[in-house]
């Protein structure tokens, strides 16, 4: 049997697993990477790989971070603020959280904007006496910094890898506001969207108990220090300034901003350690090794050609990024985003070539899809960080699939005009 076609099955049966939750969802992303080196599909250096990549060490760093932050008080100094100008109405919560999500996603790292919000909403939560949730927030935000990582360059690691592809290709690169307009629908859409049926939807889905914070003594005498408040508060804007001006890798700085965080003794290695939610660093862990299955093995080729042929000989410039709109979104919600870029560009650059399209613009769709993946919590990093709210697999795709139908609706119905089609 072919390596793409076994892959194609561990996959299938993987998402059963994820569906059903027989087996705790971190097991079963690593068991799906396992199971695809012991059948050959991957070598098990790549199946394991993932524990040591880069954006894994960001989310581990930026999680230390913004533990960090909730420790020494400044999560809950900020919380304060926002409940004095917002109040405790939960609806007006999420939407406040949701325009700061997009907004700042938009500049920074998408994954480094959900890092530091989290500890934020548990700290107003905590805070709130059950007037404001976290189950009714996370996914939220999860969602929301993935629609603000596509608006510019800098938002996403799929962004930053399209445009180095069209450089690299010496094809047209992208400005750095160039996915701004495709993005403004999205954008409103998922504003109204939590603004009004989507509050309602997530409270009759999410009927689990809220998981609460533990306000430790050391905690409790942590807050009140000053200065640990403005050392975690500068371990916050180095990490930052790091993430933005690249003078390292993302993983790199996030790890040094983690280091600095326990040298300082803003947070101790046993609280650090306990505060880490391991289970979401196994479940992207192992979804990269899943994801290089399904890449290495040539079934995402196999996926990507089987779309592609839907275009046949006469293709228009609208029909070709309708499909591959469809395409990406179907592949994001399989694999990380990050991969299904890499997989997707040279397929995207040899069919506008056959046609003699520009390859900028569908590069651009893409990537505004691949940000769209709203229907597992191992689509995208910031969704599965935000896995830590007590979700089961099934309310991501409950939720997200109204997210992520809005969304398409509105990305294919606006290319004419964002694209004088």
């Amino acid at each position: 049997m072919a390596p793409s076609t076994i892959a194609l099955i561990i996959s299938a049966g993987t998402v059963v697993l994820f569906v059903w939750g027989i087996i705790p969802l971190p097991i079963t992303a690593i068991g799906a990477a396992l199971t695809m080196a012991v059948f050959g599909c991957i070598p098990f250096s790549s199946a394991f790989a993932g524990f040591s990549n880069d954006a894994l060490l960001m989310v581990i760093g930026s999680m230390v971070i913004g533990e960090t932050l909730f420790v020494t008080g400044v999560a809950e100094r900020i919380g304060a603020a926002i409940i004095r100008r917002v109040g405790t109405n939960e609806r007006l919560f999420v939407v406040v959280c949701v325009v700061l999500a997009v907004v700042l996603s938009a500049f920074l790292s998408n994954t480094a904007v959900v890092a530091m919000l989290l500890p934020i909403v548990s700290a107003v939560a905590a805070a709130s006496n059950g007037a404001i949730t976290k189950k009714n927030s996370f996914m939220a935000i999860g969602f929301a910094a993935n629609i603000g990582g596509g608006m510019t360059l800098v938002g996403s690691t799929t962004n930053v890898i399209g445009q180095g592809l069209l450089v690299d290709n010496g094809l047209e690169p992208m400005s750095f506001f160039e996915l701004l307009p495709g993005s403004i629908p999205r954008f409103l859409f998922i504003i109204v969207f939590y603004a009004t049926v989507g509050y309602g939807i997530q409270q009759k889905i999410f009927n689990f108990e809220e998981i609460t914070e533990e306000a430790g003594a050391e905690s409790e005498e942590r807050q009140y220090s000053k200065s640990k408040m403005l050392i975690s508060i500068g371990i916050l804007v180095f990490a930052v300034v790091g993430f933005c001006s690249g003078i390292w890798t993302i993983g790199g700085v996030a790890m040094a901003a983690a280091v600095l965080c326990t040298v300082t003794g803003c947070i101790s290695m046993q609280e650090m350690f306990r505060r880490i939610d391991w289970g979401t660093v196994w479940v992207m862990a192992g979804s990269l090794g899943l994801a290089a299955g399904i890449s290495q093995s040539g079934a995402g080729q196999v996926i990507a050609d089987f779309f592609v042929g839907f275009l046949g000989t006469d293709a228009s410039m609208f029909k070709l990024m309708t499909v591959f709109t469809l395409l990406s979104v179907f592949l994001a919600n399989l694999m990380s985003s990050t991969a299904a870029m890499a997989m997707l560009a040279p397929i995207a650059m040899s069919v506008c070539g056959a046609y003699g399209f520009a390859v900028k613009p569908v590069f651009m769709v893409i990537i505004w899809s691949l940000n769209l993946a709203f229907l597992t919590p191992t689509a995208t990093v910031p969704i599965t960080m935000t896995f830590q709210g007590g979700y089961q697999f099934l309310d991501y795709t409950r939720v997200g699939v109204f997210v992520m139908i809005g969304c398409l609706i509105l990305s294919i119905a606006s290319y004419p005009f964002v694209f004088s089609l």
